[in-house]
């Protein structure tokens, strides 16, 4: 079972057995599925991995801690029609994959905590968009290059920055140009201080 958005609770694996967490999402119902950085997913059993933690979604409230989370928004890499010239050349499914791990990678390293959701171009684009926006409070959603450059997906687009302001409307809203890039994106919006209060 694969599900757009990542929407349950975090879980910390230990991949390499020497007490350095990675987190996770399981994904629905199936818990051998989880979403290692919210960036693929893989079957537990083939991971050496060892189920450590699992953290309620506001446990960073009830500590009284207020970490900016940043919601990682684009098309489901295995959608993309990545001939169209209007994306940066050489992408593949593969690449938007790695280029996620590493935005995800650095919006830990500036201290955010972040979620990635992988929406389909058609019907269901928008009601996920409002599904994961519910789910938790964003300061930034940073929307992929693939849900905007494209010129054909110009409806699409339109419908995702109506569900960002509908469902989000205090979120700054960021755009990259690559997957790899999300961070300088989400850096421009945060650092002016476009937090909610």
């Amino acid at each position: 079972m694969w599900h757009n958005c990542f929407n349950s609770d975090p879980v910390w694996l230990d991949l390499s057995g020497g007490g350095i967490l990675t987190r996770a999402r399981p994904l629905g119902l199936h818990r051998s599925l989880v979403a290692i950085l919210g960036l693929s997913v893989m079957i537990a059993r083939q991971i050496p991995a060892k189920l450590v933690e699992t953290i309620a979604p506001s446990e960073r409230q009830n500590k009284g801690v207020l970490m900016t989370r940043i919601l990682l928004l684009g098309l489901d890499p295995e959608t993309v029609d990545f001939s169209d010239p209007a994306l940066p050349p050489g992408m593949s499914a593969e690449k938007v994959y790695a280029g996620v791990a590493v935005a995800l990678k650095q919006f830990t390293d500036h201290g955010w905590e972040s979620d990635v959701c992988y929406i389909r171009p058609d019907e269901t684009a928008g009601p996920a968009v409002e599904r994961q926006l519910h789910s938790t409070n964003y300061d930034c959603v940073v929307v992929g290059g693939g849900v905007r450059l494209p010129p054909r997906n110009l409806a699409l687009f339109e419908v995702v920055i109506d569900a960002i302001r509908k469902a989000a409307p205090s979120a700054a809203i960021a755009f990259n140009s690559r997957p790899d890039d999300s961070a300088d994106a989400a850096a421009r919006w945060v650092a002016a201080g476009s937090r909610p209060a």
